[in-house]
């Protein structure tokens, strides 16, 4: 295959959507000049692009100069991706991709060859939830000193002040009690944390795919520091259609937050309150970049309530 591969629709679509015509143009445009570039300096064989790939990130299947199959992923970095690099390099494999190498400034991962077309989504729910909390215990590791990836207290502050300003922009799509609920719940959550933590913060089923050397690995981290708790969010609303389709979605949801806390030795509370931030924060930014799931996630976080 020629290094020269073609930008999938998807990736144009979603990258536009959630970042703009001003920074997504030029990384789009760019894409087919950068898989060339690390092509030959990692010495590369392209083989193909994983479709439909990431929703920010062009990802192929290639081979190293020793025929060894592995994945070349290039990245839109923003402070969600920041850090991927880093806690991949921490966790070392260990329930997670192997990274092989990176440029972590230009968003360019080499990383393991794991099962592209098989994620935990192939399987049914209750046992996808159960082989996601194993998967998700080993990656929470402890931070060196010096690490650099985000906490999740800034982006609880954070969050504090962009949920009630995106609300009041939105025209209160939601109950105003709700938005009150998670702003004291960002303030009271990040202040109370018990431990710090490696997270990965978006591992849901499909980010989990079947691997050679162990039977399930995660992809795809938006790695912060901080409490486990705060890392089921993704687990809460995962199969998000399946969700809002049940003739009871609050108990289904709730039954998930119980679950999940059990399995994992875990605060309930602590891990419905995050996973309602989560959702209210993601749903109000969808729905201020015109993407038609905000309104199930502001369903979810009206759930959890």
């Amino acid at each position: 295959m020629s290094d020269r591969v073609e930008v999938p629709e998807r990736l144009t679509r979603t990258a536009l959507r959630w970042c703009g015509e001003e920074v997504a143009r030029p990384w789009l445009a760019g894409l087919p000049d950068a898989v060339a570039e690390y092509a030959r300096r990692w010495e590369l064989t392209v083989e193909r692009a994983v479709i439909p790939g990431g929703a920010l990130s062009l990802t192929l299947l290639v081979r190293r100069p020793d025929g060894t199959p592995a994945t070349l992923k290039l990245g839109l970095i923003d402070r969600y991706t920041a850090h991927e690099a880093s806690a991949l390099a921490l966790w070392n494999g260990v329930g997670a991709v192997r990274l092989l190498d990176a440029d972590p400034e230009h968003g360019a991962l080499l990383l393991e060859r794991l099962q592209p077309d098989v994620s935990l989504r192939s399987l049914a729910e209750d046992r996808a939830m159960l082989e996601a909390a194993e998967v998700v215990r080993r990656l929470w590791v402890s931070p060196p000193a010096d690490c650099a990836i985000e906490p999740v207290a800034d982006r609880a502050e954070h969050w504090g002040e962009s949920i009630p300003r995106r609300y009041a922009d939105l025209a209160g799509p939601c109950p105003a009690a709700l938005v009150e609920e998670a702003v004291t719940l960002c303030r009271e959550l990040a202040a109370s944390q018990p431990e710090v933590v490696v997270l990965h913060t978006d591992l849901h089923h499909g980010n989990v795919l079947a691997a050679e050397r162990a039977k399930w690995l995660a992809i795809d981290p938006r790695p912060m520091l901080g409490e486990r708790a705060f890392d089921l969010g993704a687990l809460v609303r995962d199969r998000m259609a399946t969700v809002v389709a049940e003739p009871r979605p609050q108990a289904l949801v709730r039954r998930r937050v119980t679950w999940l806390a059990n399995a994992l030795d875990l605060d309930a509370e602590r891990v419905r309150g995050w996973a309602l931030v989560q959702a209210l924060a993601l749903g109000l930014w969808c729905m201020s970049v015109e993407d038609p799931v905000g309104e199930d996630l502001l369903s979810v976080a009206e759930w959890l309530s």
